[in-house]
Formats: C-alpha cells, sequence, structure tokens
C-alpha cells in the first residue's frame, strides 16, 4: 500500500511540475491529503450529490453568490459584484464580476450562467431539484433565467423570499461552466456530462488535472483566479479508506493532512512534535432509516423501539468521542431553527414493552447497509448489538460509500446507516429532506431520506413544510421549524442519533486551510506550508 501510494503522489507531482528531488517528504508547494473519498459519484457540479464530490466543486467552480473563505458564515458575492432584489415581482438581478476568465482563458459571460443553469434542469440529476424548486423546467427554464449583457436576470415561482433563493443560488449545482468548452465535448445531447466526469471547466482557484475514481483527485492551482492565486502549486487528495494507514502516512511525512482518522488515533497524535488536530463543527446529522418497503419495519412502533435502542451515550463515550455529540433533530445544532432537545436514550426494557403493547413479533430479520470505513462500521456493530437486545438482528451489508449511496437512492435497501448535510444554509433543506414527500410513487425520483425510505410522509407534515418555506418573519419561521423537527423526531421511520464534528490532523507546517460546516465550505486556496 505504501509503494503504490508514493508512486501515486510522485506521479502527480511531475504533472504538476515539482521536482523529484523535492520528495524526500512531500513536496513544499503541492498539500497531500490523505482522505476516504470512495463516495464519490460523479465530479460534474450537475450531478455531484456526495460530500467528497462536493470539495471537489467548491475547488474549482464558483457560484453567482458563495459562502467563501476565510468567513464561510457570510454570503458573499461571488461571480456576481452586486444584485437587487424585486420580491413583488419575484426576480433578482445580478450584475457579474468583470475581468473573471474560466480556466480554458475565455472569459465569464452571463450566457455562461444561462446555459449553467439549464443544463443542470435538463440533466435533471440528483442535485437538480435545489435549483427546479425555483419553479424552473425544462419548458421555461429559457425565460425564467436570462442574458442582458452582463447582466444575468433570474425569476422563480413559489411561496418564499428572495433571501430563501439567493441561499439557493449559493448550492453546489448553481456552479457556472463555461458553456463554450462544454458544448464542444457534448456527446449525444448529454451537456458535456460525461466529459466533465473526468474534465474541469470552471473559474475556480483550482483546475482538476486527473480523477480517477477511488484513488486520486489531483488539482492544479489556478493563477488567474479573480479571488488571488492559492498560495501553493496543487492540491493531491489520495484516496485512503484505512484510518490507520492515514495515520501511518501522516507520521512518516508521506501526507499534510489526514482526515478520518478516529478518536483514539488523534488523541495518539495530539501533542505530537511537527503535528496537530483541528476540530471543526460540521453540520452533517447521521441517522438509521428503515424502508417502508419493508413490511417488518412498518409499524410505527418499531420506529419508537428504535429509539430507545441506540446507544447514544455509549457511542459518543468511546469510539465517537471528539467526532460526533447526540443529536436527534434533522437541523444541526448551532443554526438559527434548531431543535437542541434529545429525549431518547438507550433502554432495552421501554424498547421490548413499546413492541409488546403493539403486539409485534420478534425475532425481526434485517439488513442494515453500511459505508465499509470508520466509524461506521463500528456504529453498525454497536446497532447490531443494542438492538439484538430486543429481538430486532441486524444482518450488516458493507459497501464502499458509492456503493451505498447509490443503493439508496434506488430504495432497494431494508435499513441504512448514513449522514445527510443541508444542500444550502437554509433550514427548509433539511426540512424538505426528512419532513416533506407527497409523491411517494417509484417513478418519482426525490434527492430526499423520505423518499429513499419509501415514506409517505403524512399529509399535515407536507403543509407544514411548506408553510415554514413561506414565512416572511425570521422568529415564526424558525419557530415553525423547531415545531416540524419535534413531530419528526417522535414519529419517523428516520432515527437521528448524532450531529458530526470533523478532526484533521495536520503537519504543523500547514496552515490558512478551512474547513466550514459543510463539504460545500472546504477550502485550500489560502493553504500554505510553512
Amino acid at each position: 500500500m505504501m509503494k503504490i501510494f508514493k508512486a501515486a503522489v510522485f506521479a502527480a507531482s511531475l504533472a504538476l511540475g515539482v521536482s523529484p528531488a523535492a520528495l524526500a517528504e512531500t513536496p513544499a508547494d503541492v498539500l497531500v491529503v490523505a482522505q476516504n473519498i470512495d463516495d464519490i459519484v460523479s465530479i460534474d457540479p450537475a450531478e455531484a450529490y456526495e460530500f467528497s464530490s462536493g470539495e471537489y466543486v467548491t475547488q474549482t467552480y464558483d457560484r453567482l453568490v458563495q459562502y467563501d473563505a476565510p468567513d464561510v458564515k457570510k454570503l458573499a458575492p461571488g461571480l456576481a459584484s452586486e444584485w437587487t432584489a424585486d420580491d413583488a415581482a419575484k426576480t433578482v438581478t445580478f450584475t457579474l464580476r468583470d475581468g473573471v476568465t474560466f480556466s480554458s482563458g475565455n472569459p465569464l459571460r452571463a450566457e455562461d450562467v444561462v446555459y449553467s443553469f439549464k443544463r443542470v434542469v435538463a440533466l435533471n440529476k440528483a442535485p437538480a431539484f435545489i435549483l427546479t424548486q425555483l419553479g424552473w423546467t425544462p419548458e421555461n427554464i429559457e425565460k425564467m433565467v436570462t442574458a442582458d449583457g452582463n447582466k444575468v436576470i433570474v425569476k422563480y415561482e413559489g411561496d418564499f423570499s428572495s433571501a430563501f433563493v439567493l441561499n439557493v443560488l449559493a448550492a453546489r449545482p448553481a456552479s457556472v461552466v463555461d458553456a463554450e468548452t462544454v458544448k464542444a465535448n457534448e456527446e449525444n445531447g448529454d451537456f458535456g456530462n460525461a466529459w466533465l466526469k473526468a474534465n474541469s471547466a470552471g473559474t475556480g482557484p483550482f483546475v482538476l488535472r486527473a480523477f480517477r475514481a477511488g484513488e486520486l483527485l489531483n488539482l492544479q492551482s489556478n493563477p488567474n483566479y479573480f479571488g488571488g492565486a492559492p498560495a501553493i502549486k496543487g492540491v493531491i487528495i489520495r484516496h485512503v479508506a484505512e484510518a490507520a494507514t492515514q495515520q501511518l502516512l501522516l507520521e512518516t511525512g508521506d501526507v499534510d493532512m489526514a482526515k478520518n482518522l478516529t478518536p483514539d488515533q488523534v488523541a495518539g497524535i495530539t501533542g505530537k512534535e511537527n503535528m496537530r488536530v483541528e476540530s471543526y463543527p460540521q453540520a452533517a446529522v447521521h441517522f438509521l432509516s428503515f424502508n417502508q418497503k419493508t413490511a417488518p419495519l412498518q409499524p410505527e412502533a418499531v420506529w419508537e423501539a428504535a429509539r430507545y435502542l441506540v446507544d447514544y451515550k455509549g457511542m459518543t463515550d468511546s469510539f465517537l468521542k471528539g467526532q460526533m455529540e447526540v443529536h436527534q433533530a434533522f437541523w444541526p445544532k448551532g443554526f438559527p431553527g434548531s431543535l437542541d432537545e434529545t429525549p431518547y436514550s438507550y433502554d432495552v426494557e421501554k424498547a421490548k414493552k413499546i413492541l409488546a403493547d403493539a403486539g409485534i413479533k420478534t425475532p425481526i430479520k434485517v439488513t442494515l447497509d453500511v459505508i465499509n470505513s470508520t466509524p461506521f462500521t463500528d456504529m453498525a456493530q454497536s446497532l447490531q448489538a443494542s438492538f439484538a437486545e430486543a429481538g430486532i438482528n441486524f444482518e450488516i451489508i458493507p459497501g464502499t460509500g458509492s456503493q451505498v449511496i447509490t443503493k439508496y437512492r434506488a430504495r432497494t435497501h431494508e435499513a441504512m446507516l448514513l449522514y445527510w448535510g443541508p444542500d444550502f444554509m437554509d433550514p427548509d433543506s433539511n426540512a424538505a429532506a426528512f419532513a416533506f414527500n407527497e409523491d411517494n410513487s417509484d417513478d418519482h425520483y426525490q434527492s430526499t431520506t423520505t423518499w429513499r425510505n419509501a415514506w409517505a410522509v403524512p399529509a399535515e407534515l407536507n403543509a407544514a413544510t411548506k408553510a415554514a418555506k413561506a414565512e416572511a418573519d425570521p422568529a415564526k419561521r424558525n419557530a415553525m421549524y423547531v415545531d416540524l423537527q419535534k413531530k419528526v423526531q417522535e414519529k419517523s421511520p428516520i432515527v437521528i442519533m448524532f450531529q458530526a464534528a470533523t478532526q484533521v490532523a495536520m503537519k504543523a507546517s500547514v496552515a490558512g486551510y478551512v474547513n466550514g460546516a459543510t463539504s460545500d465550505f472546504v477550502f485550500y486556496r489560502l493553504v500554505k506550508k510553512n
């Protein structure tokens, strides 16, 4: 493994123009990262819908407005230097920033923005719903988004404010691609989708040199980036699934950063000379969900009992220590509108009584799909042990991130252990995923946990989700989302357990790395190696 890793880093470094003599450890002007990136299904920004692909899109593309380093909590100008909103007319007009070029050298035009939004809607891949919720369709998109010189006029339909629209347009699928370059690489009307799975065509601080699934992402700095050229020449992200291997690579100097260490490994590195560990609160919530196509998992008593069969404290006091905290609502703690109450604890006898009172016959045998890496396999084993106490027996089925996620999207699982991060920084992003599903039919694909678990959400919850999205008063709106979370917390086939924190181990020489609350807020462009 180590020889293969070094050979791959050597080859990637040569591609960036780094001298072989500089490879005693890692190149002085290249950041080398060990990370589990096997969740990537696609790196086309119109299709990318995984955590690792989200990180990649941020490095290579920009949006009209975006949350950017170093202050990732503030919505800032991106490719648009300014904008004006007309809530009454449901229109936002953006003025493009002067002098921006794509990595190809082509200048940024309003037409590129129009094309980028059109291709997302036309392709209709997993994240397309983020934009189509603005009332955009393949039939009307050319009327809803138009170009006028250096201005882009965005129209929307729906009962929500322009503030919500701006958050939508700061999301990943609103990334702007180089229309001329992508059109030149279209195949059979695919809007360049196949080509963008192996190439980048953005304005971002980095350009893709190579992507090999389950192996490597090789990024080269863009010296013409409008926000200033990155301080380093490139970033090499190597897929390393095993946490122990990541630790070894960091300690031997073969990587500058390790992103998936266990708490024990973090403790072993903390305090070591020339190394440090940074902790970053995350918006991702981790949950156990039950597919409602599976008959034994349909009774509400099973849902309720499950909430008392998770050893929350046992996990967060041991192998999840420092990396997750108990959180039992769909919107993460630390954001307006969150529900921070945790009413459920591990209580086997209570769970048994709930099942018995409802006449549920045990044992129940259920398959549990899980990503085959830490901490997910450890979590699955803990759930397997604690649920067995009440006669619910999990058969653990491990797979790569992409295998597990693909199965989840196809609704072919029984039980699933997974995580969810908001698609954009608005509570509706998670409410739409955990509390809304008006059409549960198999041919009506939706990128939500409710649809993927075949849960036909009650009409009153659907109505409450839409009402919260339309509410203009911030205080009232937040209160509505708290109430929504209480209802989902009490009765849903989705058992929310934890909120994540990311611990990143790195060499002491690394400075300027920014890791916000979601994968879209990971930035390498300010990194320096002192």
